[in-house]
């Protein structure tokens, strides 16, 4: 689960199963021109030092705990994840596809939450 760090159980997240998470992740870091698993920390050793991508604090980072997001890598992330949402099509008859932007438009609002409220992204 990612969620605001303002200690509100009203406020938005995000969950997934571990195994939805992970899929998650690995379709992000596809669309952004990489493979997950070759990434150190993900079974493989290429350096995070050789990927360019402002999604990487959500990337890099271990599944569960681990250092919370600040509000302003929470802001650097949402434009990309935006221009996600712009790719939608309506019509989209791939389910995988649309789960996983709905997925992208749910943490898009717990990111905006994030930084409007200036508070951290918990892993949890």
């Amino acid at each position: 689960m990612l969620f605001p760090s303002d200690g509100d159980v009203e406020s938005p997240d995000v969950s997934w199963s571990w195994s939805g998470f992970s899929m998650f992740r690995n379709w992000l870091a596809e669309a952004e021109g990489f493979t997950l698993t070759e990434m150190d920390g993900f079974g493989g050793d290429r350096p995070w030092c050789g990927v360019s991508t402002t999604l990487a604090p959500l990337l890099d980072h271990p599944d569960d705990g681990g250092p919370d997001l600040t509000p302003a890598q929470c802001a650097a992330m949402l434009p990309r994840l935006e221009a996600m949402l712009g790719r939608r099509r309506p019509d989209d008859s791939d389910p995988v596809l649309r789960r996983r932007i709905e997925d992208v438009g749910q943490l898009v609002t717990v990111l905006r939450f994030c930084v409007d409220k200036d508070v951290a992204l918990v892993f949890g």
